[in-house]
């Protein structure tokens, strides 16, 4: 029962072969054309994180979304919370009339 269950070997038939592609052969360069030295030119560097530039506007955008998040999220809860205690205040007054039913019933026999 708590054994585990491996899956099946994967049945998909082995990749064809790879086909060998000719070569071209390279252009010949005439002796009378001088080839030009090359130089190595070093990479420019690339900075680890791109950097963010936060402007005054930006900043108040930012503080803003935060502020309707944290407002949305606690209207969220509240009404949560809402919704729990009337259903338990329901319940308990349920539970009551039912108890003063079963009373009544019992009292008449």
């Amino acid at each position: 029962m708590f054994t585990p269950k491996y899956p099946t070997p994967d049945t998909a038939p082995a990749p064809a072969p790879a086909v060998p592609q000719t070569m071209t052969p390279a252009p010949v360069v005439p002796a009378t054309q001088a080839l030009a030295p090359v130089t190595q030119v070093a990479p420019a560097p690339v900075p680890a994180r791109p950097t963010i530039q936060l402007t005054p506007g930006s900043m108040l955008a930012l503080a803003a979304g935060g502020g309707a998040v944290v407002l949305v999220v606690g209207a969220v809860l509240v009404s949560m919370l809402l919704a729990v205690a009337i259903t338990a205040v329901s319940v308990a007054l349920v539970a009551v009339v039912l108890k003063s039913l079963l009373k009544d019933l019992n009292n008449q026999r």
